[in-house]
C-alpha cells in the first residue's frame, strides 16, 4: 500500500515498463543476428504475456473500485474500451478473461509467468467455463483444477486452435468417466442447434441471377463440400488435382452442375408431379435455332443451354410444334443406358473433344446426331464429353470450336 504522498508501487512499475520501452525503441538492430533475433522475439512474446496477466489484475480490481464511475461509463468494460478505443466487444473479453483469472490461479500463474500467451489464455478459459455451465451438475471441483492444470500443460505444444479442441475433449483425459456422456450431450445438443438455425433464402435479381445464403448442419455442410470438390476436380487435368485452390467461381460452377446432376426420382412428388423442372421449348430452338426456352417456375433460358440439357440431364424438356402443340415431353429413351455408357467409355477412352484425357467418370454422354433430329440413343451416337466440352458444343457461340 502506497504511503500518503508517496507514488503507488504500480505507478513506478509503469513507469519502469514505459522508460524500458522509450530505451528499446530508441536502440539500434544493426549487429543483431539471426540467433539473437529469434531469443529477443521469444522473450519479448514471454514479456508481453507478464504484462497481460498484470493488465487482467489491474482490471480485475478495477471492476472493484468501479472505475467507470470515474468517466461517466456503466461498466467497467465500456470505460476500459471509451479508455482504450478498443472495441466494446474486446473490452468485455478483457474484462471477462480478468475475472476468470480471479478464479483459475493456476491459469493466471502461467500467464504471469510467460509460460502460456494471452490468446492461450482466452481458450482455456472458455473451456473451463464451458465446463461449469455446461458439464456434468455433479462434476467435482477437483476434475476442474486437473482440466485446467492439463490445459496448461498442453499449451506448452499447441497453439489457441488446438487448444479449443482439446478442451471440448479434456474430460476424456483427466475423468473419462465422465467424458463421454458429457462429450454426447455437447454433440446431441449441438445438432439441435444447428437443426433449428437451418437456413436457406433466394431471390432472383431480375438479371438472370439468383443470390441467396444459407445455414446447414456440419454434416450437410461437409457432404456438400465433397460434391463440390469432386466437381470441381472433375475439371482439371489430373496432374493438377489438388493443386490448384477451389475459387468462389469453381464452386459456383460445380454447385450448379451439381443441381443439374439431381435425378427426379431422388426426389418426393408434390401433388402427383415429380419435384422436376420442366424446360418449355419450340422444336425449332431444340432443332439449332435461336431464341429462348421457357422453366415451368415463370424463368427463361438461352436456345445453347434448353438443347444441352435435353440432352443430358435429368430436366425434363417440353418440346412444342406449331400451334402450341406438345411433340415430346422428356421421353427417357433419349438417355444412355449403363451398359451403353460402360461401351462407350471403353471405346473412347476419355473425353473426345481434341487435347482433352478427362476420364470416362467425368465425362457426359453427347449424341452426335442430336436426338431431335433422328439421332438414336445407341453406341454408335454417343462419345465422351466433359462436362466443359459438352457444355461447349450446346452453345452456338462456341461449337465451332470443337473439332471432332
Amino acid at each position: 500500500m502506497a504511503v500518503l504522498g508517496q507514488q503507488h508501487p504500480l505507478d513506478q512499475v509503469v513507469e519502469a515498463l514505459s522508460a524500458a520501452l522509450d530505451e528499446g525503441h530508441a536502440a539500434s538492430l544493426v549487429g543483431l543476428e539471426q540467433a539473437a533475433t529469434a531469443d529477443a522475439l521469444r522473450a519479448l512474446a514471454q514479456i508481453h504475456a507478464q504484462l497481460d496477466a498484470l493488465t487482467a489484475t489491474v482490471l480485475r480490481h478495477a471492476a472493484e473500485v468501479r472505475v467507470e464511475e470515474t468517466g461517466g461509463a456503466t461498466t467497467t468494460a465500456t470505460w476500459w474500451a471509451q479508455a482504450t478505443h478498443r472495441t466494446r466487444a474486446a473490452a468485455h473479453r478483457d474484462v471477462t478473461l480478468a475475472a476468470a483469472l480471479g478464479r483459475h490461479t493456476a491459469l493466471a500463474e502461467a500467464l504471469a509467468a510467460g509460460r502460456i500467451n494471452c490468446e492461450q489464455t482466452h481458450v482455456i478459459a472458455r473451456a473451463l467455463a464451458d465446463l461449469e455451465a455446461d458439464g456434468p451438475d455433479d462434476l467435482d471441483p477437483s476434475v476442474l483444477e486437473q482440466a485446467e492444470k492439463h490445459l496448461i500443460v498442453c499449451a506448452d505444444t499447441f497453439d489457441a486452435k488446438q487448444l479449443k479442441i482439446l478442451g471440448r475433449h479434456v474430460l476424456d483425459v483427466v475423468a473419462p468417466e465422465v467424458g463421454e456422456a458429457h462429450e454426447a450431450k455437447l454433440l446431441e445438443d449441438e445438432e439441435r442447434r444447428a437443426t433449428e438455425r437451418t437456413r436457406l433464402t433466394m431471390s432472383g435479381d431480375g438479371h438472370g441471377m439468383v443470390h441467396g445464403r444459407f445455414s446447414v448442419p456440419e454434416l450437410h455442410g461437409a457432404m456438400l463440400a465433397k460434391a463440390l470438390q469432386a466437381l470441381t476436380w472433375a475439371k482439371q487435368e489430373p496432374a493438377q488435382i489438388r493443386q490448384v485452390r477451389s475459387t468462389p467461381q469453381s464452386n459456383g460452377q460445380a454447385f450448379t452442375e451439381l443441381l443439374e446432376r439431381i435425378s427426379e426420382k431422388d426426389l418426393p412428388s408434390v401433388g402427383g408431379v415429380g419435384a422436376t423442372v420442366v424446360v418449355t421449348m419450340t422444336l425449332e430452338t431444340l432443332m439449332g435455332g435461336l431464341g429462348k426456352a421457357s422453366l415451368d417456375t415463370g424463368e427463361v433460358i438461352s436456345a445453347g443451354t434448353a438443347r444441352r440439357l435435353a440432352c443430358e440431364a435429368g430436366i425434363i424438356p417440353m418440346v412444342l410444334g406449331g400451334q402450341s402443340q406438345v411433340l415430346d415431353v422428356g421421353r427417357r429413351r433419349r438417355f444412355h443406358t449403363r451398359a451403353q455408357r460402360l461401351a462407350i467409355a471403353q471405346r473412347d477412352k476419355h473425353c473426345t473433344a481434341p487435347g482433352c484425357d478427362t476420364p470416362p467418370s467425368r465425362c457426359h454422354v453427347h449424341h452426335v446426331i442430336p436426338w431431335s433430329q433422328g439421332g438414336t440413343t445407341s453406341v454408335e451416337d454417343g462419345r465422351l464429353y466433359c462436362s466443359a466440352h459438352h457444355a461447349m458444343a450446346h452453345d452456338p457461340k462456341r461449337s465451332g470450336r470443337l473439332r471432332t
